[in-house]
């Protein structure tokens, strides 16, 4: 379809082309169709949507299947136009979507959980899909013969996922804030490593596989980049969230990392900028400033005649420090806090005015956001979530992709 040019307002914010509605429960994800005006919704209504943009500017649903079940997650492969559906029930079933995006035929149905599928993807290079679960497990099925490959199960629910096509490792994040590395083979695995980092339940996990980064973000309102190809366990903190973190896509073209969280916020990060990694925080029974004793050094109390006081941390150095000690709150970009922490008064003083120059930017997308998808060719995003309001945004203004969109408002 051929591009239609309008004015844009000249203003770095994601600008709102579209709302589709109709659902009735929650949009549980949403993707844009590559080199198409279109969109394919799964929600806990049990029904899968593609959605067509028609003269008129409106979005019409070609296809509108209802399941047995409601509808959990999503993966689509637009190569072979497969698509792969994860159900409450546990199950995953396949379609095939004709080539006008006007009929979808059933080809399999995988006995893949025994209960809600929480994350999927299809890989057209193993010929698996590989799916987490609420029971525990992540498991990888042939989609040849629809047999079980393999499963492992874990301690607390299984939430999201990120699969490498090169190497078939899986990464796997769960709702105990840990993100477990697996090495997939056929009718076996093996464990590589866990992360841990995050203070909350893993909500969405994106893979980069040119620099070989791993992106987490979680209910302690945190991104972590997780610097797998580097193998010398570099991580960097990204705090630019007030609510859980939900979706996440860095795009590569840009070096821009974009994430959303569960209060409609958008957070775009600079990546293409040097970042230092936020220290381990010391364990001390004193301010390691004043050298007062905290309130469970009975000793040190006892001999000095004080009372203990309560330990804080500073974000620039790490050490432990008392409130008087760290009286002081500064943002640090650099070193991925966006917004206001504790700093003890000599990394205070050191930090200059420039110091403070935010390296990312923060738009609001006024609704829910449990799910999105970017098409960085055409700058498109696509977000949804629990108001049942799927929303189509322009982002050029703000990731700096190309301006040639075949969307457009109206």
């Amino acid at each position: 379809m051929a591009a239609e040019i309008h004015s844009r307002p000249q203003s770095s914010r994601p600008v709102l082309l579209n709302k589709v509605e109709g659902h009735q429960d929650t949009v549980n994800a949403a993707v844009l169709i590559p080199k198409e005006d279109g969109v394919i919704t799964v929600s806990e209504d049990r029904t899968i949507r593609v959605w067509l943009k028609r003269d008129s500017g409106q979005y019409w649903p070609s296809i509108y299947h209802t399941v047995s079940s409601p509808c959990s997650c999503m993966s689509y492969h637009h190569e072979s136009r497969r698509i792969f559906i994860g159900q409450e029930n546990g199950a995953i079933v396949e379609f095939l979507i004709s080539e006008d995006f006007n009929k979808m035929n059933h080809v399999k149905t995988y006995p893949a959980h025994q209960s809600r599928v929480s994350d999927m993807m299809f890989s057209l290079e193993s010929m698996w899909v590989v799916s987490t679960g609420h029971d525990k497990s992540v498991s990888w099925m042939c989609t040849q013969s629809g047999s079980m490959l393999g499963r492992h199960y874990f301690s607390s629910w299984a939430s999201c996922l990120q699969y490498d096509n090169d190497t078939q490792h899986a990464f796997v994040g769960d709702y105990s804030g840990q993100i477990t590395l697996l090495k997939l083979e056929r009718q076996t695995y093996s464990t590589v490593t866990t992360l841990k980092g995050h203070e909350g339940s893993i909500g969405a996990l994106y893979w980069e596989p040119v620099q070989r980064w791993l992106f987490s973000g979680a209910s302690d309102h945190s991104v972590i980049m997780w610097d797998i190809g580097g193998r010398k366990g570099r991580t960097l903190l990204l705090q630019g969230h007030h609510d859980k973190v939900q979706a996440l896509r860095y795009i590569q073209l840009t070096r821009q990392l974009v994430s959303c969280s569960a209060d409609g916020g958008m957070t775009v990060w600079n990546m293409d900028t040097p970042r230092e990694e936020a220290p381990q925080w010391l364990d001390s029974d004193s301010c390691q400033k004043c050298e007062q004793p905290f309130f469970w050094n009975i000793k040190q109390m006892w001999d000095t005649k004080t009372l203990g006081l309560r330990q804080h941390h500073c974000r620039k150095c790490g050490q432990a420090v008392c409130g008087k000690c760290s009286s002081k709150r500064s943002t640090y970009p650099i070193m991925g806090f966006e917004f206001q922490v504790r700093m003890c008064d000599a990394c205070y003083d050191s930090i200059k005015e420039e110091d403070r120059t935010p390296l990312a930017t923060f738009h609001e997308g006024k609704h829910n956001i449990s799910h999105m998808d970017m098409d960085p060719a055409r700058g498109l995003m696509v977000t949804c979530g629990s108001d049942r309001v799927v929303k189509i945004w322009d982002m050029t203004q703000v990731v700096g992709c190309s301006l040639a969109t075949g969307f457009s408002p109206r």
